[in-house]
């Protein structure tokens, strides 16, 4: 009974952290966008002429922001979707338990 009250803690935390990880993500996201954006924005209001240059750095930056998010968002999916390591260990352990005892 032990064992499965902590496989069930495993699994909670489990979609605790991908929820985490994935909604943090998102709000991470949101803020550098808004950041970046209102940023171009301003740099192109004072100095017209160098807005193609700014643009492509800002495309740049754009990328690297959601690249971080997209890889937040993957492990979140990994952790509800496929296989759980801490519970595939999890369950090697209370078998190893129950069946050498």
């Amino acid at each position: 009974m032990e064992a499965v009250s902590f496989i069930g803690q495993i699994q909670g935390f489990s979609v605790l952290a991908a929820g985490l990880l994935i909604s943090l993500a998102a709000l991470g996201a949101g803020v550098g966008f808004g950041l970046l954006g209102g940023k171009f924005l301003e740099g192109v209001a004072r100095q017209p002429e160098l807005g193609p240059m700014l643009m492509v750095r800002m495309f740049i930056v754009a990328g690297l922001v959601d690249a971080l998010a997209v890889i937040s968002v993957v492990m979140g999916l990994l952790l509800f979707f496929a296989e759980n390591p801490f519970l595939a260990a999890a369950l090697r352990v209370a078998t190893t338990t129950t069946t050498g005892a």
